[in-house]
């Protein structure tokens, strides 16, 4: 949960809730009466079920459209849940359960989706050194959701920010002139506890990294052979982050070249959501 403290989740959800239900929620107002009490149960519809991220946005989101919610049972983060299982059941006000149900729904969706996915992945890599990290190819204004659902689907998260580490890319290298004075740069101005990657596109720039003192690098879009290479090459004192053309048809072969980190940026840029119902009782 500590990468949700970097947000104010109550304005999220705010935010959220304002762009659904506007000026009011014109259908459930003209059917439901405001003050009836029900429940409403969220299942599981995905086949081959889903390992369940986001129960906490549940609560926060009913209460905000008043329903009144008395949650009476809520899925474990991190939980697999099969095709069917009952996530989340909760009490209240009806019409503030059916106001809200979209944007709970949405939320906790996306996030279970992103935690399935990174789960697949994380079990995929099981067995050799390397991690499964994310990427900061986000939606914009969800990251701290989205890397959120990726610890709790088994991954672990790489810079939740351009402030909270220092990776030299390609265009970094070309402005700078050189690996040599891209690197010599960063540690200049980066704290010393900062961790200094530089991305390589080729062996020759890896071994010249590993000249200029290189700790970390990131093995962009190389092949399995050279990636392997790349591990005899530096040792096991550099870290060495696998990048690009990765699939969970790929992920396990490029595990076993020895690299410790595998990044992933489908995980949250192009993730399915999960498919979830929410049904009202009385």
């Amino acid at each position: 949960m500590e990468i949700l403290r970097q947000i104010d989740l109550a304005d999220l959800i705010k935010r959220a809730l304002a762009e659904d239900v506007g000026q009011g929620d014109i259908t459930t107002a003209s059917t439901v009466e405001a003050s009836l009490p029900g429940s409403a149960r969220i299942t599981v519809k995905e086949a081959g079920g889903i390992v369940f991220c986001g129960g906490m946005i549940i609560e926060r989101a009913f209460t905000m459209t008043a329903s009144e919610p008395s949650i009476k049972s809520l899925a474990k983060e991190g939980a697999r849940l099969a095709r069917g299982a009952v996530a989340v059941e909760v009490d209240g006000r009806l019409a503030g359960l059916l106001t809200g149900e979209r944007v709970a729904l949405n939320f906790v969706q996306l996030m279970s989706g992103i935690a399935t996915a990174t789960r697949r992945y994380a079990d995929a890599v099981a067995g050799t050194r390397a991690r499964i990290v994310d990427t900061r190819k986000t939606h914009p204004g969800l990251r701290a959701i989205e890397k959120y659902a990726i610890r709790v689907g088994g991954g672990g998260n790489h810079r939740f920010g351009l402030d909270s580490g220092v990776l030299i890319k390609d265009n970094h290298i070309a402005a700078a002139g050189s690996i040599g004075a891209a690197l010599e740069r960063a540690r200049r101005l980066a704290p010393h506890t900062f961790r200094v990657e530089i991305e390589c596109e080729t062996l020759t720039q890896v071994q010249e990294a590993l000249r200029h003192g290189a700790t970390s690098i990131l093995l962009d879009n190389m092949q399995l052979a050279e990636m392997r290479r790349a591990r005899e090459i530096v040792g096991d004192a550099v870290i060495l982050e696998a990048s690009g053309n990765v699939s969970l048809e790929t992920v396990r072969a490029i595990a076993e070249t020895g690299v410790d980190l595998i990044s992933v940026g489908a995980l949250t840029h192009s993730v399915k959501a999960v498919d979830l119902s929410m049904r009202i009782f009385q």
